[in-house]
């Protein structure tokens, strides 16, 4: 890439934007662990499994949480839940997300994997937006009753012991059912090692810009480590975020959608360097097909290239004519022809600069959120939801 063309990957928001000062920032210190870069893969429904995380490790160092795992799936011993909360013979430090309504399952859940030696980090997600979560007393509606979220969150970190748990939460419902500021209190005083804040509510679902200002209060409200979650697109991006809220790590999500090497830029720029150009589109097809081999090794040829073809769209979108293309990627059943699909391309296509702040995954788009009946009027007891509430497929 000839170096006049360095500025086009630098967006008019981080184009002054210098990499880290030497000890600017520390190591995100997790009880025992300690992360450098302060950097945290988000737990992404379909997405975050062993493959893609060996993918983004591979880029950089940092933390890598699976994807949600279901504490009475997990105890029931389910074959899916199993695989998906499954953990590569390289894979350390070794992170999972654990879903629950009700403390016995989320206790036994933390035993099994912390007994056996399988983890060294639990995060507990409290932020879950989705309709079928919400409506039946999960996900984000718990932070609306305290007593609950407490004796959720004081069940799992006992039964975690050196362990470090944290719990991940968003703002509130809406605008007038804010929950951050309970929900870091609690997290705080049940010995929680940090908290994480998506800093949008469940109502905005993934709309709108991220509200950081959410992140640095919450900083200023509690006294263990703050991880800032939204928009993190471009590295400069999470510089930018722990300076403005001084929050002590970056939680990123949907800007490594098809775009690994995120990573890369990340630890470039937290050890005081500019990062690389993104690579071109030759090189993002060799990264793409590389994926595939990934979770076909893990999951079957089958099942993994079903799974690969969301990963297709990411991977090829804002490249010149990757409309037509998807179409024919979104069908692809083998790494072969994978392979010959993207055999024609101009490998020396440069990355398009849009397309180093277009959205990829869920986005758009605002809901009412959907709570039990009478779910309000109950805000002041301890009593989990019912068991449908658990009788979710681990993995979203």
């Amino acid at each position: 890439m000839p170096p006049e063309m360095d500025a086009i990957y630098r967006s008019e928001v981080n184009r002054d934007v210098p990499p880290a000062a030497a000890g600017e920032f520390e190591p995100l210190r997790l009880g025992a662990l300690a992360v450098w870069p302060p950097v945290v893969l988000a737990p992404m429904a379909g997405v975050t499994n062993y493959p893609f995380r060996a993918l983004c490790r591979s880029y950089g160092a940092g933390l890598y949480v699976s994807e949600m795992i279901t504490a009475r799936a997990l105890v029931e011993q389910n074959e899916k839940t199993l695989k998906l909360a499954d953990f590569g013979p390289d894979e350390s430090p070794r992170s999972i997300q654990l879903y629950g309504v009700e403390p016995q399952s989320l206790a036994e859940a933390a035993r099994c994997l912390t007994g056996a030696g399988r983890v060294d980090h639990i995060d507990l997600n409290f932020g879950c937006p989705v309709r079928k979560v919400t409506s039946k007393g999960g996900g984000s509606a718990i932070p609306l009753k305290p007593k609950l979220l407490r004796k959720l969150v004081r069940a799992v970190v006992q039964a975690a012991g050196e362990v470090p748990v944290t719990i991940k939460f968003r703002k509130g419902i809406d605008d007038d059912l804010l929950t951050w500021k309970d929900a870091g209190r609690i997290g705080e005083e049940e010995g929680c090692a940090a908290v994480g804040l998506h800093a949008r509510t469940a109502a905005q679902l993934y709309d709108g810009e991220a509200d950081w200002d959410a992140i640095a209060a919450l900083k200023a409200h509690v006294r263990i480590p703050v991880l800032g979650n939204g928009d993190i697109w471009e590295a400069q991006d999470a510089l930018r975020m722990m300076r403005s809220t001084g929050c002590d790590g970056v939680i990123v999500g949907r800007g490594c959608l098809g775009r690994p090497w995120l990573f890369r830029d990340l630890h470039d720029v937290f050890d005081g360097h500019e990062p690389h150009n993104p690579p071109c589109y030759g090189e993002v097809l060799d990264i793409m097909v590389e994926h595939a081999r990934l979770l076909c090794d893990w999951f079957g040829e089958f099942r993994g290239m079903l799974m690969m073809r969301k990963f297709t769209t990411w991977y090829t979108k804002s490249f010149p004519g990757s409309a037509a293309l998807r179409q024919q990627l979104t069908s692809v059943s083998s790494i072969a022809e994978l392979r010959e699909r993207v055999s024609g391309i101009d490998r020396s296509i440069p990355f398009p600069p849009a397309g180093m702040r277009a959205k990829r995954g869920k986005h758009g788009g605002r809901q009412k959120v959907r709570l039990p009946h009478g779910y309000l009027d109950r805000l002041d007891d301890d009593q989990p939801p019912g068991v449908e509430a658990e009788e979710l497929v681990s993995g979203g």
